[in-house]
């Protein structure tokens, strides 16, 4: 039987960017599909956006994110990251990669390592598009696609059954009913796979 976890992320999340290749590692190591859920933070089942955070939250996010990048050999660009766009539509094309039965993880990894460590600005369509076509994807036709209404759909509908499944920071991944949020759950992650589980 086909071990499938359900990988709850999003672009803009530089969680789901730090923890991209191991999952994609871990899940490959023990033979398990991945089907992938693009969604936002869900605030109302206690998801906190950085920006709403006090100060000395913010800076110890800041801090965590640093030491976890240097543990996975990554670099985080953090400057002038107030002037980019919104990256969303850069998730619009990646559930339209999804949709199409696209190389999703490539398309993922390229669009969050422009992002996050090239600082850039993901959320204008010249610049996603760019990004796929240099990963060897068509971006104008994903991009287009993205913007369709039936990828909106996909959207709201991974959203409302994230939230019903008690989803709420990213990345979280869902095996077997068991959620674990955030890529440092991955050794828990793992040890369910192997069979083992901490807490019943």
């Amino acid at each position: 039987m086909t071990k499938t976890i359900d990988y709850f992320f999003g672009i803009g999340s530089p969680w789901a960017f730090l923890g991209l290749e191991p999952f994609a590692a871990l899940a490959e190591a023990h033979d398990a599909a991945i089907r992938p859920h693009v969604i936002p933070l869900i605030e109302d089942n206690g998801a906190i956006y950085s920006r709403n955070r006090p100060e000395a939250r913010r800076a110890y996010w800041t801090k965590d994110l640093k030491r976890w990048a240097a543990l996975r050999g990554k670099s985080l660009n953090f400057e002038n990251r107030a002037a980019l766009s919104d990256p969303t539509p850069a998730g619009f094309m990646v559930i339209a990669a999804i949709e199409a039965g696209a190389d999703w993880l490539t398309l993922t990894k390229a669009l969050q390592q422009a992002f996050w460590e090239g600082g850039d600005d993901i959320g204008k369509a010249e610049i996603r598009r760019a990004i796929a076509d240099s990963a060897g994807f068509d971006g104008r036709v994903l991009d287009k696609r993205g913007g369709s209404e039936a990828v909106a759909a996909i959207w709201k509908a991974s959203y409302e059954a994230a939230k019903t499944a008690g989803v709420f920071g990213l990345p979280t991944f869902r095996y077997d009913g068991e959620l674990y949020w955030g890529q440092d759950s991955l050794p828990f992650l793992e040890r369910h796979l192997k069979g083992e589980k901490l807490v019943a």
